[in-house]
């Protein structure tokens, strides 16, 4: 006697039942998308804001200017990944609907401990703490920032070529 080994070991109810299940998770999604219900949770009561500019600066630095008062907060040099992205992010927003660098951003911190940065020229933000506690806290420091005194940044001399 000889036994016949099926091949599938699956069943095809199994499988037609997983089909099944598959289409109706990516309708349900489908029609949640397209019905332009809000699925975010509400802002929590805003703690503290501030209007916020940036510029480049010299040497490649990016100036955090105080939107009211235009007085520079601090000058962010070096790679500063994460700041130069979400700047870039939005830039590129205001980019397509033809709106330039003048009108300030939003910093705002909330009672529940979020940390966002909207564009109200565009309707864009970004929700900060979304991306860790470390990359938050660049942008935390500028909502309670002074005016900087510190000079700003210049070409170091040891690295100008001299002439001659």
């Amino acid at each position: 006697m000889s036994q016949v080994v099926s091949k599938n070991p699956v069943s095809q109810k199994a499988v037609l039942a997983i089909g099944v299940v598959l289409v109706g998770v990516v309708l349900s999604i489908a029609s949640v998308r397209l019905s332009g219900l809000s699925v975010r949770e509400p802002d929590a009561t805003t703690v503290a804001t501030r209007s916020l500019r940036f510029e480049d600066g010299p040497n490649g630095s990016v100036a955090v200017i105080d939107a009211p008062s235009g007085e520079v907060l601090e000058y962010v040099q070096g790679e500063a990944g994460f700041l130069r992205g979400s700047l870039r992010a939005l830039a590129r927003e205001r980019q397509k609907h033809g709106i330039g660098s003048g009108p300030p951003f939003q910093l705002s911190s909330r009672t529940d401990g979020r940390l966002t940065l909207e564009d109200p020229a565009t309707g864009e933000r970004i929700d900060l703490e979304s991306f860790g506690p470390t990359n938050a806290a660049t942008y935390a420091r500028m909502l309670s920032a002074s005016p900087t005194t510190a000079p700003v940044p210049s070409i170091t001399p040891a690295l100008v070529p001299a002439t001659r």
